[in-house]
């Protein structure tokens, strides 16, 4: 848990503030759990299979 964000996961948390949204409401959207966001979040996962669908859901691009 100690683990930085990655630069990605810096721009889907920044985009989810904005948009007041929180990582799990993300993750709920998506159909993964909460564990899996945040992994993809601190880039133990790169999420590229979610990342379109991310962009999507946060009407950005965040890549």
């Amino acid at each position: 848990m100690g683990r930085c964000d990655s630069a990605y996961g810096k721009r889907i948390k920044k985009r989810l503030v904005d948009l007041n949204m929180t990582q799990v409401e993300l993750a709920q959207q998506l159909g993964i759990s909460k564990q899996y966001m945040r992994r993809i979040i601190s880039g133990d996962r790169s999420g590229k299979t979610y990342r379109e669908r991310i962009e999507e859901i946060l009407n950005n691009s965040v890549a």
